[in-house]
């Protein structure tokens, strides 16, 4: 257990240790554009690029996806965003084209400091922060007019499926959230895989991250960390790496603007992670209802079941036979978009 929470803090969370390396900017041999998409827009939906800003002022970059065919009567709408690392142009955009195209008006966006969306520095992640990202989606959203804003919900991917639920416990104009293969983020950097980081390796972990701060400061810039995911697999990863691999650095799912694609986290990062729980007040989403999808085969399936006991009615969790965390990323064949279609439908009315 020791060697997979290493290995999570090295690849996916912390993107290095103490001390800093310069990320390396690694170009895929097929030298993908940074308009590239890893899915087709359908030919039933239209895309079109968009801004908007949130509370703190950032300004976030987002694709809206409408379907072709609307009319004039006003849509259910949905803001979506993850995988923790992803942008726009990977799994959020594929949900997005789907969701578009069974009637929905539908925002994916890259949340902030990361993809297109604008805050410095770069490759930060903040549970308050992300979490206000939806909020200001849901704002985005109501001011359109062919929007009822009555009818929104929200689809949080991986590890902004807990941003989704926290921005839904605190804003009550969201209707209805959804989460696939869902990460609590501020649970895992904090206590580890299943819970099983020590106090020591949380107090060691706290301390490089301290003294991190006092390099950054003599700097004036905080350090990048070493890559996410490694260049070439070795062959000892563990298998949920290896699932991660092979989405985030294979043109699957390859973007340049992807931290988990093409860069790493800041050396810092986890410091806001660290003791702010996200899903503190999952209980107050109720009476508005849930929907926690996961992959029983997934390593992360422990974090949909455990927000399921913690969730009030009402709730439904629901487990995807033989699937792995990096399916519900982008297996269309897997992922249930006729449970999500009629789940939005029942309950943004």
């Amino acid at each position: 257990m020791k060697i997979i929470n290493l290995l999570l803090i090295a690849f996916l969370l912390i993107g290095g240790n103490a001390i800093a390396q310069s990320k390396k900017v690694i170009k895929m041999k097929n030298n993908i554009e940074n308009g590239h998409y890893t899915f087709e827009l359908s030919d039933e939906v239209t895309r079109q690029k968009v801004t908007f800003k949130n509370r703190y002022g950032i300004t976030l970059a987002g694709d809206l996806y409408l379907p072709k065919k609307r009319g004039n009567e006003t849509l259910p709408a949905l803001a979506i965003s993850g995988p923790f690392g992803a942008v726009k142009e990977q799994s959020s955009g594929l949900y997005a084209n789907t969701m578009a195209k069974r009637g929905f008006a539908v925002v994916a966006f890259d949340p902030a400091y990361t993809g297109e969306s604008e805050g410095e520095p770069r490759n930060v992640a903040s549970p308050d922060i992300n979490t206000e990202d939806f909020s200001a989606a849901v704002d985005f959203l109501g001011l359109q007019p062919f929007v009822d804003r009555n009818k929104i919900g929200l689809i949080g991917i991986c590890g902004f499926g807990g941003m989704a639920l926290n921005a839904t416990a605190v804003d009550k104009r969201v209707k209805a959230v959804a989460t696939t293969s869902m990460y609590d983020m501020t649970r895992v950097m904090s206590k580890g895989y299943n819970d099983k980081m020590t106090l020591g390796e949380r107090s060691k972990m706290l301390e490089a991250m301290s003294e991190q701060r006092w390099v950054d400061a003599e700097q004036g810039k905080p350090a990048d960390g070493l890559r996410n995911l490694p260049e070439k697999l070795k062959g000892d990863e563990p298998q949920f790496v290896v699932d991660y691999y092979n989405y985030y650095r294979t043109p699957r799912g390859f973007h340049p603007n992807s931290v988990n694609s093409n860069g790493a986290w800041l050396v810092t990062n986890p410091l806001s992670f660290m003791n702010m729980p996200l899903l503190t007040y999952i209980g107050e989403i109720s009476p508005r209802p849930i929907l926690l999808i996961a992959g029983a085969n997934a390593h992360s399936r422990y974090f949909s079941e455990d927000a399921y006991k913690m969730a009030a009615e009402p709730k439904e969790l629901y487990i995807i036979p033989d699937a792995v965390h990096v399916d519900l990323y982008d297996q269309t064949d897997v992922i249930p978009f006729d449970q999500l279609e009629n789940f939005f439908k029942q309950n943004l009315k």
